[in-house]
């Protein structure tokens, strides 16, 4: 048996001599005294079943596009999925700027080498805080669903209490990150979530339920506008409201998409609003691109909570100059360690380049149309579909761009259904039948500016087709 002594093409430090060099270094005997205090039995029994090694660059690449050439793509197909990763348009400028090497590859520095950057970071908390109505906006956290458990934690903290209401009717994925921010019961700052139920006929919150739930004990009450299933909270500010009168915080996820044709969350009664970032001009990325935001009115009782980077602005000796840099950096995990407010990340930033470049495109009366243009062309294809026999749109005319689709009566299920329009080269709803809210056979599609009236009605033949 023969032991290959080349050095990997594609891994560091993998020439000849590179590892006894590093045990002699630190004055290791064997690769085995670096991990002695790793226990046996939690070394594999049996090795990596791996490919062999591709030395060429050539053949890299071939078997590397071999294998990308099996996914579908949305360029090549109509996608109709959403549900936390929406395909919107992306201006090409906004590409351009966030591919600038002073963004791009800006890892830190200091508040001279990045002044263009911290104002590049503030455009966008000033921007989105304009369209929220509210003051003070952190820069992205790695998702929603973070922002969301974020700022849970914000307000246990704030209110010393251990309970949040949540929506019985969530997304699965932001749920259960929402479950791992307020950790097991173990834990001394564990915080209980509870659900409250849905109004059957109209997909909101069911406000008997939530007063039922509403108790000194809880901190704050989680619900978004528009909600997972697309549906329209109409009775947002009367929550607020609840939830003041009970002394817990409001704290509300909102698609900022929504915001040029819904009324704006600070507008209503937030005390914190999350959110994705996304949408503002973030391409799905093989379902990344993801980050999500956090906001609040500027006052001190907030802003001292938060556990990420705030930016600001302040005159500098020169008049009609301004310089920009880190609020309250001493509170994050940067500028304390352990003891900050959670833990801070850093890898969404560039999404704060992004959408400060997406907003400044749009400006007011651009979102004011995009808005308009996803709700004619979400409610044209909701009609359309609820016209196929046996499909069912629930609880139409309430929803901004995404809304539930029920085939129960075609005797078929999503799964059926999507692999049939797979087949003819279109993404279908993604699959809630599995999901709480005991909906039955439905999905939840979802239509953005990018599809055309022709897009929607080839869905809809293509419906009627496969359900013949």
């Amino acid at each position: 048996m023969t032991t290959d002594t080349r050095a990997h093409p594609w891994m560091a430090n993998a020439a000849p001599g590179a590892i006894q060099a590093m045990l002699d270094e630190i004055g290791a005997a064997s690769i085995a005294d670096v991990f002695e205090q790793i226990p046996s039995d939690h070394y594999r029994k049996a090795p990596l079943d791996l490919p062999p090694t591709l030395n060429s660059e050539i053949d890299l690449k071939r078997d590397l596009m071999g294998k990308l050439g099996k996914n579908l793509n949305c360029q090549d197909n109509i996608s109709f999925l959403g549900a936390g990763v929406w395909q919107h348009h992306v201006p090409a400028i906004v590409d351009e700027i966030v591919g600038r090497t002073e963004f791009a590859t800006n890892v830190w520095g200091s508040y001279q080498s990045d002044h263009g950057r911290n104002q590049a970071w503030f455009e966008f908390s000033s921007q989105l805080g304009a369209l929220l109505n509210l003051d003070v906006v952190q820069l992205p956290v790695y998702s929603w669903g973070c922002a969301i458990g974020h700022a849970i934690r914000m307000a246990a903290r704030m209110t010393g209490r251990r309970k949040v209401l949540v929506p019985l009717l969530s997304d699965p994925e932001r749920l259960s990150v929402i479950r791992t921010y307020c950790q097991p019961s173990e834990m001394e700052s564990h915080i209980e979530v509870v659900t409250v139920a849905a109004d059957p006929t109209t997909g909101q919150l069911d406000l008997g339920d939530l007063k039922a739930k509403l108790s000194p004990d809880v901190a704050a009450v989680y619900f978004e506008n528009p909600a997972y299933l697309g549906t329209i909270e109409t009775g947002a500010a009367e929550i607020a409201r609840l939830a003041r009168e009970a002394g817990a915080e409001t704290i509300v996820g909102v698609d900022p998409l929504s915001l040029g044709v819904l009324k704006a969350p600070g507008d209503y009664g937030a005390d914190i609003v999350t959110g994705p970032v996304q949408p503002l001009g973030v391409h799905m990325q093989c379902g990344g691109g993801v980050g999500g935001f956090i906001a609040s009115r500027d006052d001190p009782r907030y802003v001292h909570e938060y556990n990420g980077f705030l930016v600001s602005i302040a005159e500098t000796q020169t008049p009609g100059q301004h310089g920009f840099g880190l609020a309250c950096p001493h509170q994050n995990s940067y500028g304390s360690r352990e003891h900050g407010k959670d833990w801070t990340g850093n890898s969404t930033y560039l999404w704060a380049i992004a959408g400060a470049v997406y907003m400044s495109l749009l400006g007011p009366e651009g979102f004011r149309e995009v808005g308009h243009l996803i709700v004619s062309q979400a409610r044209y294809a909701a009609k359309l579909l609820a016209d196929i026999p046996g499909v069912k749109v629930v609880w139409p005319g309430t929803t901004f761009k995404e809304f539930v689709v029920n085939f129960d009566d075609t005797g078929r299920t999503v799964a059926e259904v999507n692999d049939a329009l797979r087949e003819r080269g279109i993404f279908g709803g993604k699959d809630i039948s599995a999901e709480s809210g005991n909906l039955g056979q439905s999905a939840l599609f979802c239509v953005t500016e990018v599809h055309s009236a022709a897009d929607i009605r080839r869905l809809a033949d293509t419906l009627r087709e496969v359900l013949q």
